[in-house]
């Protein structure tokens, strides 16, 4: 039996955020001790490639409403079913949240700074300790988003390894005829 797969735009769009969240990971460890040019560099790849993931995950979902998941075959157990719902969901949470919070860091505090050579609009009234209390819970959701993938990957490599189900093969492309 072929395994049915996710829409081609639904693969897509994982394995594009998936590359884009190594981006952002990457590029957030490596600017801490770089000196400039390089560290704005990286910092701006960080915005860039982090507003891009927020977007990217907002059309996802909009294509996870439009297009039901392929069934998983065989069943899993109804607990496991469960958490899956429920790592997804705090996956699509995260990764819509951190973006929206790295947005408020930097307009809260005041300085200049552009996206994409875009210039951003920054609070005409900053407030630089509620911007450093955003950026201490960005950073604890960021790595509490980074724990929930490995997690998302483990599981999917169980279902496929352990549990032999079609759940990894759903999201993997097509192959060429």
């Amino acid at each position: 039996m072929k395994t049915q797969k996710f829409q081609p735009v639904q693969i897509a769009l994982h394995w594009f955020i998936f590359l884009l969240v190594i981006v952002v990971y990457v590029s957030a460890l490596l600017r801490d001790n770089a000196d400039e040019p390089l560290r704005s560099l990286l910092s701006g790849l960080h915005y860039s490639c982090g507003i891009a993931v927020g977007i990217l995950m907002i059309v996802r979902l909009a294509v996870r409403i439009k297009h039901r998941a392929p069934a998983i075959i065989p069943k899993p157990s109804p607990m496991i079913t469960g958490l899956s719902h429920l790592v997804h969901l705090i996956i699509f949470v995260i990764f819509i949240l951190l973006p929206v919070l790295g947005f408020s860091i930097k307009y809260l505090n005041g300085y200049d700074w552009s996206l994409l050579g875009i210039p951003m609009p920054v609070s005409a009234a900053p407030d630089e300790d509620l911007a450093y209390s955003i950026q201490n819970i960005h950073e604890i959701i960021a790595n509490t988003g980074y724990f929930i993938i490995g997690l998302h990957a483990a599981a999917a490599l169980a279902h496929h390894y352990f549990w032999k189900d079609n759940t990894l093969l759903r999201m993997m492309p097509r192959k060429r005829d």
